[in-house]
């Protein structure tokens, strides 16, 4: 697992890469797909890049992928490992060229994230996540461990979405009181409670399970916890739809967070 890590950090930054290729470009083609989200030649570009090298260091285990999840349910339901990737988490972001977009690369076992790379290539930022092991920053060739601010203390500092704030998340943020609210895009904001350096990302909008799996296993391993409204920890590869449920990520799980969604 040590040696698939360091793999896919590569393999990430490959696709960083290829991904600022197309971002330093004057202008570039912006499609749109049938769920109305965009589409460029940088998440094409990047989704090329990791799916060729998974499939040269792990031939044996399915890839799943944001730009290739035509994948019939009757094909994904017998997995019990699998890849979970999105080539580039953030595609507004990378539109608005602010940097905040994200490479997400998970391993997914019995239906669990058990490896996690994110890279934001504009930002020159990778960081890891492996259960049992921890969660880390790798810069150059160091490792700089990381983890959660538990407990959490006021003010609570909250993880909003630069695209997708909504009027209950508004409100929900409004009963924890003391905050202090940080805007960032994509899968981020997984990480920066991971860092420690954020505590709530609350999510009642749309997501899918390639948005939030490597995040969460950064986090997780990091000392905080991805749960859905109902409490329980957030599960892959285990129903056809491949939409997320409204979630919230903590980096200390004792905060009040019910009384927040009253």
């Amino acid at each position: 697992m040590t040696e698939w890590r360091d793999a896919i950090i590569d393999i990430a930054h490959q696709a960083g890469d290829a991904i600022m290729a197309v971002y330093r470009r004057d202008d570039f083609d912006i499609e749109t797909k049938g769920d109305n989200s965009p589409l460029t030649a940088a998440d094409l570009a990047a989704n090329r890049v990791i799916v060729d090298g998974l499939r040269a260091l792990t031939p044996d285990i399915p890839i799943l992928s944001e730009e290739g999840k035509e994948i019939a349910w009757d094909a994904r339901r017998g997995w019990t490992r699998f890849w979970l990737v999105d080539p580039l988490d953030g595609t507004r972001e990378f539109i608005k060229r602010n940097g905040e977009f994200t490479v997400n690369i998970a391993l997914i076992e019995n239906a669990e994230p058990t490896l996690g790379v994110v890279h934001a290539p504009a930002l020159d930022y990778t960081i890891w996540g492996q259960r049992g092991v921890g969660a880390a920053l790798r810069e150059g060739n160091e490792d700089i461990g990381v983890q959660t601010r538990r407990p959490a203390i006021a003010p609570l500092r909250v993880a909003a979405s630069r695209s997708h704030l909504d009027d209950k998340t508004a409100a929900a943020i409004a009963r924890m009181g003391d905050t202090e609210r940080r805007g960032m895009g994509s899968s981020l904001k997984f990480c920066k409670i991971a860092e420690g350096s954020t505590d709530v990302y609350l999510r009642f909008g749309p997501t899918s399970e390639w948005d939030t799996a490597a995040g969460q296993c950064v986090l997780e391993a990091a000392g905080g916890v991805v749960l859905g409204m109902d409490g329980q920890s957030f599960r892959y590869g285990r129903k056809e739809s491949l939409l997320n449920p409204e979630f919230l990520a903590l980096g200390d799980a004792d905060l009040p967070w019910r009384d927040w969604l009253a």
